[in-house]
């Protein structure tokens, strides 16, 4: 029976989300990944061949972990104003419960080298794009609008917060709710 592997994709990765949060994207090297972990850099360079495959790596798991709780609380209601007040709120959890990972999205994909991903990674990054877009798409209210009050309000108050190494209070719960209902008409 082959033995657990010592160092897996999660905690390489879990390792460079600490290093992206506290240094910032430039920090997310192979060499500091295996120095924070303890790990051989061939474990690293096993799992992923290049700093890029390890950035979108780390992107793309993020995304997909952000993605699940946004896409379910944009579906569990109805009422296109409740769908976006849910959507809103949902980010300002998870964002509060995850900080590390909240740090990773606020850097964005450009930051972590999206033109050198290789392809598989684009490609799952493309189909969570086209889910959100999907259920964004599928509140029936202006776009721009719904983009305002379930994505550009919730970043603008959490970014705030996380750049300046704050816990996301509960106030900022009211302020993205009271923007989303101002936002979207109630049905």
């Amino acid at each position: 029976m082959p033995r657990p592997a010592r160092y897996t994709v999660d905690a390489l990765l879990d390792a460079a989300a600490d290093l992206l949060a506290a240094d910032g994207p430039a920090a997310v090297t192979m060499s500091a990944v295996a120095r924070s972990t303890g790990a051989p850099s061939g474990s690293v360079y096993h799992r992923f061949p290049t700093r890029a495959a390890l950035c979108g790596e780390l992107w793309v798991r993020t995304e997909e972990r952000f993605q699940d709780g946004l896409i379910e609380a944009l579906v569990a209601e109805d009422d296109p104003q409740q769908r976006c007040v849910s959507g809103a709120l949902s980010i300002v959890a998870w964002c509060r419960a995850h900080p590390v990972e909240a740090e990773v999205l606020l850097a964005g994909p450009d930051e972590l080298g999206i033109g050198e991903w290789p392809e598989q990674l684009t490609g799952r990054r493309k189909r969570l794009q086209r889910r959100l877009k999907k259920a964004l798409g599928d509140i029936p209210d202006d776009a721009g609008r719904v983009s305002a009050a379930v994505i550009d309000v919730p970043y603008a108050i959490v970014r705030r917060h996380l750049r300046a190494r704050q816990a996301i209070p509960a106030s900022a719960d009211a302020i993205v709710e009271d923007c989303a209902r101002a936002l979207i008409r109630p049905s």
